[in-house]
């Protein structure tokens, strides 16, 4: 079954980069109440006095990307609600896992928070994932949020 998925993975992302990654809104299907990993007190965590929380994802498939980060943050709306984002290597494929039992965060008055989190991404040559770093960054005034994929440290 695992080889089955590598070559759907390997079919799907021929031209994709490993340290590619997308901030994506909320509205598919990744962002749903059902995919919040349990126990949340371990997967979510909140930064700013709770303005802002990370919290891990699980899509369960595809298997060798089922885990995205989902962001709920400043700004808030007119209605009291926080903007929400995801982050994955794009809509269809998360990562192969994320440690946020070892998230580090900062914060920075003049660019915001900072996320650093270990993550693995699947790389279909080697047929296993490999180490990288997820590195975030939050400013809660305008509401800008980037993601970059590092080498593992």
């Amino acid at each position: 079954m695992r080889a089955i998925w590598a070559l759907l993975l390997a079919l799907a992302l021929p031209c994709a980069p490993l340290s590619a990654q997308q901030v994506l809104g909320c509205d598919g299907h990744v962002a749903r109440a059902e995919n919040l990993m349990e126990p949340w007190d371990e997967n979510s965590r909140s930064f700013s006095g709770g303005r802002t929380r990370l919290a891990v994802l699980d899509t369960i498939e595809p298997a060798l990307g089922a885990f995205y980060v989902m962001i709920l943050s400043p700004p808030f709306d007119p209605l009291g609600a926080r903007q929400c984002r995801v982050v994955g290597l794009s809509q269809a494929m998360g990562f192969a896992r994320i440690r946020f039992d070892a998230l580090a965060s900062a914060y920075d008055p003049l660019s915001g928070l900072s996320f650093d989190l270990p993550v693995e991404i699947y790389d279909a040559a080697q047929d296993a994932p490999v180490p990288k770093r997820l590195r975030l960054s939050v400013n809660q005034a305008s509401g800008e949020i980037t993601a970059q994929i590092e080498a593992a440290q």
